[in-house]
């Protein structure tokens, strides 16, 4: 009578299999396939737990890839995370507002956020935590300055290749324009902007930060006209944060500049 074929005993897996899973591109299995069989034998994993484990690895690393791809996409940058903003420095922010809009309610709404405060109070570090926040949630984000918005859109060519341009910067769900008044813009770019606010308005979020009050505006674009017009779709429907006080950065160099007069 023929004895029964032994149980292997061995987990080292051939490398044909490896390369089969990266063929069907699941990478995270074809890279921790030896640690995986070790944890499956020790484990006595039956046939379905080898599958829902497998099925939980790759959902953890695709998940995690896709957030990574939309941070790179997002042009963040670096930023400090709001466990790090000094909320006794300014003279007055709502903090329970701040803390609202960080909890992401508008984002489904396309709603708009605009952070109005002088240069040095924290309104990028805000609007980089938002747009980061809604990457963690699912959502594409992109963070552009208002200045380099305008230079792309304006050297575009051709009517095509400012329509591709102004599709590419309606598609994030949540897009954010730092620094709206630091420069003067001409009819042109006024134009460029009023159009593409006005695609975004009610469809996509927009998040914008700019250090002049509305009432001032009409220092920076060509007329009043365009001024209120660009004015009226930003506010509505849109949480309007207005923070003051002096410069953090400016009390952080007179702090570093005081250090120094001390020495060591």
């Amino acid at each position: 009578m023929p004895s029964p074929t032994p149980t292997p005993t061995t987990t080292r897996p051939s490398p044909e299999l490896a390369s089969a899973l990266r063929a069907l591109s699941l990478w995270r299995t074809a890279e921790d396939l030896d640690d995986f069989l070790a944890r499956a034998t020790r484990g006595r994993y039956g046939p379905v737990q080898v599958l829902e484990e497998l099925a939980r690895a790759e959902l953890a690393e695709r998940a995690r890839k896709s957030v990574e791809g939309r941070l790179k996409r997002a042009h963040l940058g670096r930023f400090k995370p709001m466990a790090d903003f000094d909320w006794a420095w300014p003279k007055k922010i709502d903090r329970e507002t701040v803390e609202r809009v960080l909890g992401l309610e508008f984002l489904p709404r396309a709603e708009n956020v605009l952070l109005v405060a002088p240069q040095g109070l924290g309104k990028t570090m805000i609007a980089k935590n938002l747009a980061h926040a809604a990457v963690l949630a699912g959502a594409t984000a992109l963070f552009v300055t208002a200045a380099e918005l305008l230079l792309d859109l304006s050297k575009q060519e051709t009517p095509r290749a400012l329509e591709r341009r102004l599709a590419h910067y309606v598609r994030p769900q949540l897009l954010v324009v730092d620094e709206l008044g630091y420069l003067s813009y001409d009819n042109h770019a006024a134009d460029l902007l009023f159009q593409l606010v006005t695609r975004r308005y009610e469809h996509r979020a927009l998040v914008l930060t700019t250090n002049l009050r509305f009432a001032d505006w009409n220092t920076v674009l060509p007329n009043a006209t365009s001024a209120t017009a660009l004015i009226d779709r930003l506010t509505h429907h849109a949480e309007i944060i207005a923070i003051e006080g002096e410069s953090y950065r400016k009390r952080e160099a007179e702090l570093a500049r005081q250090a120094r007069r001390r020495g060591p």
